[in-house]
């Protein structure tokens, strides 16, 4: 595993191909490493399993060169045939324990939390981190309900691994999080929909730099 996972959190960037507008992936993902980005989750609902893992194996190259750790989201059986840094998975998806027996001990395991009660069991079953949200309302998932920021608070102090807060933050309304506990900020459209990604993955991480710092 990459050591010091709770550093790597601050600017965690989620990838989404509906954002590209005719680019390569791997083209977009760079620049938004260039800016700073310090965790990578490959995240492609649209893509058939052959074209998700050569994806994949094109931005591992990247990643890796980069030093940042490349998860994987959902699927467990790629995580696995690549050797990806590790592999997210939602509460409806397999349980941390069930995965971390596939994958071995060495690996990343994210979790999503939207409870106090969520975040314990995945912490007791293996997961190394949590990802909690959505904070803020999001397009990205129609079905997502935002939970409170107390609710952020609580479930980062029950926790003793890092908490990662996603869903609907922007460059604008991420300092709303500061003095929540949170060891860093996840990141779809804030970064992959704008014109100049480098440039949002800069003054990304500049805020979010701000808000861990005030935990």
């Amino acid at each position: 595993m990459i050591k010091n996972i709770k550093d790597k959190m601050l600017l965690y960037a989620i990838t989404d191909s509906h954002w590209l507008n005719g680019r390569a992936l791997a083209d977009v993902v760079k620049e938004s490493l260039d800016g700073g980005v310090t965790f990578l989750q490959l995240r492609e609902k649209d893509l058939n399993e052959e074209d998700f893992y050569e994806e994949a194996i094109e931005i591992q190259k990247l990643t890796k060169e980069y030093n940042v750790p490349l998860i994987i989201n959902d699927n467990v059986d790629i995580a696995l045939k690549m050797d990806a840094d590790g592999v997210h998975v939602g509460q409806s998806d397999m349980e941390a324990g069930n995965v971390r027996e596939i994958l071995g001990p060495d690996k990343i395991i994210g979790v999503t939390a939207k409870t106090v009660e969520q975040a314990l069991l995945a912490e007791k079953r293996g997961a190394d981190y949590l990802g909690v949200g959505a904070v803020f309302p999001t397009s990205s998932k129609e079905d997502t309900k935002v939970i409170s920021h107390d609710t952020l608070k609580e479930i980062c102090k029950a926790v003793s691994i890092p908490v990662v807060a996603i869903g609907g933050i922007t460059e604008e309304n991420a300092s709303i999080l500061s003095g929540s506990g949170i060891d860093g900020i996840a990141v779809i459209s804030a970064i992959y929909a704008q014109k100049d990604i480098r440039q949002a993955a800069e003054s990304l991480k500049k805020v979010a730099f701000e808000v861990v710092g005030h935990k």
